[in-house]
């Protein structure tokens, strides 16, 4: 194992963006440059996740992506890849996959399609980390897809497999409250990332989290605000807030799809995208209203910093 996968998960690791060619294959050369910009940027790791556009690459996509992604990490820091899957049996094998190829950790939602006990929702998990030997965080992402998932299984996972090997991303709202909640009746054990696209990161940061798992869009940003935080900066700290939270906002009115378009948009803008081409079907674009705003936002962020 690598130094950083003896080291446990935390600080800044933001979630990629897949990008496509014209014929809707994995665009490698301009994934590359993503990552590139990521950890010049200041992140302490990447991952592939629901922005990612996992739940529709499919497959052999899903296997393309971590391969790709753990290829051109080359080491500079933590790699957490997506394995959440409708079968147990599938999750496992996504897992075992991205622990060969060097990953620090996985990430796991519940399956989407089945409403699930409980009982099940922790065997879920539990068969998922038994199979590998890297840490499993367990993502809830109720606030885009599927069910939230009951306290009682984030308890008797720590339980089973400690700290060191289970780790959470509670996204269900109210994200701050449910946090405290875990943070609690662990005594402080569980090390959390918040998931929120940023807009709740000092309310969380506060907290006691112990990382973020942004969009690549705003990472410059995101790793200013999180120096701040450490730092203490009470003025810097709502003024990188304040504007991260309004272009967060824009994007969350179109759920999943609309942080998918306008963080492509924000990346196409960068230089570092040469499209913003989306797996289809998809719900939500922007119109040109909501892109003017988003614009305007994305000045004054860049001036700020």
């Amino acid at each position: 194992m690598t130094e950083t996968n003896c080291e446990l998960l935390h600080g800044v690791l933001p979630v990629l963006h897949t990008p496509f060619t014209e014929s809707f294959a994995i665009d490698v050369p301009t994934l590359e440059r993503e990552i590139d910009w990521a950890f010049q940027t200041g992140a302490d790791g990447v991952v592939c996740a629901m922005v990612s556009e996992t739940l529709r690459l499919g497959y052999h996509g899903r296997k393309e992506l971590a391969t790709r992604v753990c290829q051109a990490a080359q080491g500079r820091g933590f790699v957490v890849i997506s394995v959440g899957a409708e079968s147990s049996a599938e999750a496992r094998d996504f897992a075992q996959h991205a622990e060969l190829l060097g990953a620090s950790a996985v990430m796991a939602i519940p399956p989407v399609a089945t409403s699930l006990s409980s009982a099940t929702t922790t065997e879920y998990f539990a068969s998922i980390a038994r199979s590998i030997s890297i840490p499993l965080v367990v993502q809830d992402a109720s606030n885009y897809v599927g069910a939230s998932i009951d306290l009682r299984v984030y308890l008797k996972l720590l339980a089973e497999f400690s700290e060191q090997r289970i780790f959470f991303k509670p996204e269900a709202s109210p994200l701050g409250p449910n946090l405290s909640k875990l943070r609690d009746a662990t005594d402080g054990k569980a090390r959390i990332f918040e998931g929120s696209g940023g807009i709740n990161l000092v309310d969380c940061y506060r907290r006691g989290i112990v990382g973020t798992m942004p969009g690549t869009d705003l990472l410059d940003g995101i790793v200013a605000l999180w120096r701040a935080l450490q730092a203490g900066d009470e003025e810097r700290i709502y003024q990188l807030s304040l504007l991260i939270s309004a272009l967060v906002y824009v994007q969350i009115q179109g759920g999943l799809d609309g942080f998918l378009s306008i963080e492509k948009y924000l990346l196409k803008k960068r230089g570092l995208f040469s499209n913003t081409l989306q797996m289809q079907p998809c719900g939500w674009q922007p119109d040109a209203e909501t892109i003017a705003e988003v614009d305007r936002l994305f000045v004054r962020l860049m001036e700020l910093l």
